[in-house]
């Protein structure tokens, strides 16, 4: 196996779901501009987190969208806040972040498999 491979038994580990953003703000307080997000995942509740997506999204356009995040990562502490998701997505030409969503509305929660 390569260094850098991954065994089905790691990737099994990586909690991945979907949510609905509920609110998003400029992150001020961070070198890279980013946003400050919160997002819902039904039964696992309400997470906060940040994401360098603002090459392509405004505020605005990312509330109500349902993105695709790792929920199982330990809290991370960004700047002021405790970041306890990570919203996946592509990377552009130009590095910038595509967010990856589901192609239709799904209940918040919904695992990834």
């Amino acid at each position: 196996m390569k260094a850098n491979s991954l065994s089905w038994e790691d990737f099994s580990k990586v909690e991945m779901r979907i949510g609905t953003v509920i609110s998003a703000e400029v992150f001020k307080e961070v070198r890279n501009p980013a946003y400050k997000i919160t997002i819902d995942f039904g039964d696992l509740g309400i997470k906060k987190t940040s994401a360098q997506v603002t090459k392509l999204y405004t505020c605005e356009e990312i509330i109500g969208k349902q993105v695709v995040a790792v929920v199982n990562f330990p809290p991370k502490q960004i700047a002021n806040i405790m970041s306890e998701c990570l919203i996946l997505g592509g990377l552009g030409e130009d590095k910038e972040v595509i967010l990856m969503q589901p192609e239709r509305k799904v209940k918040n929660g919904t695992k990834i498999g």
